[in-house]
């Protein structure tokens, strides 16, 4: 059973974690919120300042895909078996995939995960997408169409100014 840290949110917060849960309204609340905790870890700690990038650094995209998106996830605390959380991480420029981008994310979803669930990260360019449109890349495609979009840059909200790189709920 995975539960993550939850703390106190900022009411003046621009970026309404509701709306998250409310994307995966088809799982129990306590998944909901370790969806949206884990969302805003790596909006909060992506740091595109790690490479040196022709542009600003943006993620563009944040899908939950895998078995909580086919709403076939499972949990049995009996024999402590459970699905695992997968993100995709579709960033505007291939330089910001690398894994200095997302190091302090990556321990920050460990440390309030530890060893209770696993916490899968993919992360992607747009040109990758770009690529496996051009070439009908049915993994990639096929698991985009149904993955739930978490966050998407162009309609969503943007994080809280104090949020960058503070581990809040």
């Amino acid at each position: 059973m995975c539960e993550l840290t939850m703390t106190a949110s900022n009411t003046s917060d621009v970026y309404a974690r509701e709306v998250v849960m409310a994307r995966v309204g088809h799982l129990i609340r306590r998944k909901q919120r370790e969806i949206e905790r884990i969302t805003r870890i790596l909006r909060s700690f992506f740091d595109p300042k790690q490479v040196l990038a022709p542009e600003p650094g943006q993620i563009t995209r944040i899908i939950l895909i895998g078995p909580y998106a086919r709403r076939s996830w499972f949990e049995d605390e009996r024999t402590i078996n459970f699905s695992d959380y997968e993100f995709w991480v579709i960033v505007n420029h291939p330089l910001f995939k690398e894994e200095c981008c997302w190091r302090r994310a990556r321990d920050i979803i460990q440390r309030e995960s530890g060893d209770r669930c696993a916490v899968d990260l993919e992360f992607y360019s747009k040109a990758d997408i770009r690529i496996a449109k051009a070439e009908r890349d049915t993994f990639i495609l096929d698991r985009i169409e149904a993955g739930i979009t978490l966050y998407r840059a162009s309609r969503d909200a943007p994080l809280y100014e104090g949020e960058h790189g503070e581990a809040r709920s």
